[in-house]
């Protein structure tokens, strides 16, 4: 996989969010460095023999002087791994390349955690299950087990299964399709406007407006009107 070049304005994209799927390896450089044009293929080399299991993104510092302060280089080369949107590694200088092969080793996936991505790429319950077991709190693998048993119509068994881990956007999605069920999903309008005249004092009503309103996503141009409405309702 080749080197991808970075920006201050690819970075979020290209680094920070990727982090959350892969290793990334930040190498920043520039075009006056000597040491630099050591190091930059013998990291290009060793991280393309992970077959994509860490990435390479490159800085030139001089065309993009904000990251590099933002990593506070004092010199360069300067490289810093990065999982999760932190940095968690990293080294300055030229190193040699079993130096840097330890480097990269250090990033790569546990057999573990292959077997669960291998699982989840297969999306079967029986194989989601065997992912659960080996990581009871991986976000992903009850997502997508939440989102096959909510299409099996068993949004209880999804509910206690979100449980588990802490809420997020992802989650709340999911539990918002476990509890509303079948209602109808190419048009609310008319269920949101009658659910609306019931919200203040109906719990059971608010959640599901609320969970429509999460179903329809901020895409939809009228999530934000319909929120203003509840508000205005329920204040």
């Amino acid at each position: 996989m080749a080197a991808i070049d970075v920006t201050e304005a690819t970075f979020q994209t290209e680094v920070i969010d990727k982090s959350n799927d892969v290793a990334v390896v930040v190498d920043l450089w520039a075009e006056w460095c000597g040491p630099c044009k050591t190091l930059g293929p013998i990291l290009e080399k060793i991280i393309d023999a992970t077959d994509g299991k860490v990435v390479l993104a490159k800085v030139d510092v001089d065309a993009n002087p904000g990251l590099s302060q933002a990593f506070k280089v004092q010199s360069i080369p300067a490289v810093y791994a990065m999982k999760d949107g932190k940095v968690v590694d990293g080294f300055m200088g030229a190193y040699p390349e079993a130096t840097v092969q330890e480097f990269v080793d250090k990033l790569l996936p546990s057999e573990q955690e292959d077997a669960v991505a291998d699982l989840l790429a297969a999306g079967d319950e029986a194989g989601l299950r065997t992912a659960l077991g080996m990581e009871p709190a991986n976000e992903d693998v009850i997502v997508a087990l939440g989102d096959l048993l909510v299409a099996d119509g068993r949004g209880d068994e999804a509910l206690e299964l979100l449980a588990r881990i802490p809420e997020s956007d992802r989650t709340r999605k999911v539990a918002a399709a476990a509890r509303v069920g079948t209602a109808p999903t190419d048009d609310h309008d008319a269920t949101l406007s009658a659910l609306l005249e019931r919200v203040k004092d109906d719990d059971e009503a608010r959640q599901q407006y609320v969970d429509l309103l999460e179903l329809m996503g901020s895409e939809d141009p009228r999530t934000a009107e319909y929120r203003k409405q509840l508000t205005r309702r329920l204040f």
